[in-house]
């Protein structure tokens, strides 16, 4: 603990301009929001002309036919210029906020006019700080509507992928906001009340605080929030439940239940994915990627799945998250009381000589947000390495296990990549930047010159005449 305070203690003395020089923070964070802003537009920039290129590229030319190429692209410019909007849309409303001296202000005198309401003062600071997070958690939402209305009913209805009815929307949303409530109301009192009770040395209490949450999330999800929006059910017995278990058998993945979701009652988009403890794990499979692909190539998905839990990839993903809230936290105490962060937003001076703590962790996330944006494509590259890693699994499965039925599942896994792309309309023209800031995976045409150099089958005209 002591070497813990040590460091702590270096990071804050190296910070300590935060708490004395006199920045406008408030310009300082609008301009981070206008880099980030202009980069994303660049980057739109430099993929967008890919939308009118006329042929695939041509390691997937024999794959592709002329109108579902032509679906692809029209698909992926619409949803350019949506994204082009949107940013631009958010990109309004921050600078309106950050502009006004007085929003930040307003916000956390209003959440102690609603708390007195209900008779306590501003003695109960947690209490005000939990309305504070909520209201700005609604004024979000009511700000991003808007965008989530059009995205669903006019851009995914327009490429035929919206299955979603208004009322269904409705209850979404409702749902999320609730679950924002229950949720978020006491995670933030907890979270708020380690600083008011560890004062300086929150860190480890806090870093508890936050895995643990995370732990549980992982236990209560499944069973208590999904099905609040979709139904698992048993997957039926047949051809693909027999696969996916003899696959679970052998390799010793502690497989508890099997479950196929309800997708299509929202979208025509498919997925599959696991979940669970160590010991006990749960597969869910989309409805939609059942109908769209065949058991084997189902299975291949599942083994490229598979490969993730081998290599231990969610864990690994754990460890650089909590690498990362450890880093963010550490730099925390230079900001916790910095006079001048808070008088740069408009803060009065009783409240900027001694700020609770979730106005100063609010505005030290913002300071943060380049930082943050580049560490999302550094995340992104360890993804795409973990994505190929895990198709190299799949491709080395039939030697792994010394089991000739596993055998092609290399050549499965490439037509079940391209099915996928073909049912969702996926852009497979990509910009390496564009694709280094945006995509977790690997494109279609990198992952598929990958499988065959694993191992896995080409992919030749008789395997195009499957799809």
């Amino acid at each position: 603990m002591d070497q813990l305070d040590a460091v702590l203690a270096t990071i804050e003395q190296r910070l300590s301009f935060v708490k004395t020089d006199p920045i406008d923070w408030r310009q300082l964070v609008l301009g981070f929001s206008w880099v980030v802003c202009l980069w994303e537009s660049y980057l739109l920039l430099r993929q967008y002309p890919l939308y009118s290129k006329r042929e695939p590229p041509p390691a997937l030319a024999k794959y592709f036919n002329a109108d579902v190429f032509a679906k692809s692209q029209d698909y992926g410019r619409d949803k350019a210029k949506f994204s082009a909007f949107s940013n631009f849309y958010r990109l309004v409303f921050e600078t309106l906020q950050l502009q006004s001296s007085t929003f930040y202000p307003w916000a956390w005198d209003m959440s102690g006019r609603t708390l007195a309401l209900v008779g306590y003062g501003p003695e109960y600071k947690i209490s005000q700080s939990v309305v504070f997070g909520l209201l700005l958690m609604f004024i979000s939402m009511i700000i991003s509507l808007p965008l989530g209305i059009y995205q669903t009913f006019v851009l995914e209805e327009k490429h035929g992928f919206n299955k979603t009815t208004p009322g269904l929307y409705v209850a979404d949303t409702i749902k999320g906001a609730l679950l924002g409530v229950a949720l978020g109301g006491p995670f933030l009192a907890a979270f708020l009340y380690v600083f008011d009770w560890a004062g300086d040395r929150f860190l480890p209490y806090l870093m508890t605080l936050l895995f643990t949450f995370q732990m549980v999330m992982v236990i209560i999800f499944p069973t208590f929030i999904q099905p609040l929006f979709n139904k698992l059910s048993p997957l039926p017995s047949g051809e693909l439940r027999t696969r996916i278990e003899a696959l679970a058998g052998k390799l010793r993945f502690p497989l508890k239940h099997l479950y196929e979701i309800d997708g299509s009652k929202r979208s025509s988009h498919s997925n599959a994915y696991f979940y669970g403890l160590p010991w006990s794990k749960h597969i869910v499979v989309f409805d939609t990627l059942i109908k769209q692909s065949k058991p084997d190539e189902v299975e291949a998905v599942l083994a490229h799945e598979l490969g993730h839990w081998y290599y231990q990839h969610p864990t690994q993903f754990m460890l650089v998250s909590q690498l990362h809230i450890f880093t963010i936290l550490a730099a925390f105490p230079a900001f916790r009381h910095s006079a001048p962060l808070m008088r740069s937003f408009g803060f009065s001076e009783p409240i900027a000589a001694n700020p609770p703590a979730i106005l100063s962790f609010l505005l030290y996330q913002m300071v943060l947000t380049p930082a943050e944006a580049i560490l999302g494509m550094l995340l992104n590259a360890v993804s795409r390495r973990f994505e190929y890693q895990a198709d190299r699994f799949a491709c080395e499965l039939p030697t792994r296990l010394k089991d000739d039925d596993m055998r092609g599942v290399g050549a499965r896994l490439g037509r079940a990549l391209i099915r996928l792309h073909v049912e969702n309309l996926s852009t497979i023209w990509v910009d390496w930047l564009y694709s280094a800031y945006h995509h977790s995976h690997p494109t279609l045409t990198e992952r598929l010159r990958a499988l065959e150099r694993y191992g896995g089958e080409p992919l030749d005209k008789a395997a195009k005449d499957e799809l």
